[in-house]
């Protein structure tokens, strides 16, 4: 049982699963930083907002109001209260299209290559090769 899971495994596919999971997860700390340490930045500094993550609307009140501060979602939240955080979600959505976009570009140019290698010319024939193809030809006739 132990050499059928070793087997399993270490097959090619899994491993090349595994590798993808891996740098997948990479990327997406990178993306994630890449988007709210420089497009999030600029993009509120166009619409005036600080930070989209703290965009919310207040559905229901804590009960208890005294001391809540209702500025910040993770107050409101924290002190019992329903907010409608949309800020989070224009972040996520806004990581989420460079995200794609960025996959895009990498599927798009690794197209292109395998096209080009495709596309790429024959090599001609090296000169004894032809030579033989010619006497086979007219041993042929």
């Amino acid at each position: 049982m132990i050499s059928e899971f070793k087997e399993f495994a270490m097959k090619g596919n899994m491993l090349d699963m595994a590798i993808g999971i891996v740098l997948g997860a990479a990327f997406g700390t990178v993306m994630t930083s890449f988007v709210a340490d420089l497009i999030m930045p600029i993009v509120s500094s166009v619409f005036g907002a600080p930070d989209f993550s703290n965009l919310f609307t207040v559905l229901r009140e804590p009960a208890d109001m005294t001391g809540v501060n209702m500025d910040s979602l993770a107050a409101v939240r924290e002190a019992g209260g329903v907010a409608l955080g949309y800020g989070n979600f224009i972040n996520n959505f806004i990581a989420f299209l460079l995200v794609a976009m960025a996959l895009f570009f990498v599927v798009k140019g690794v197209n292109a290559a395998k096209k080009a290698e495709e596309e790429a010319p024959a090599e001609a024939p090296a000169a004894d090769v032809v030579l033989l193809s010619e006497i086979r030809d007219l041993l042929r006739k």
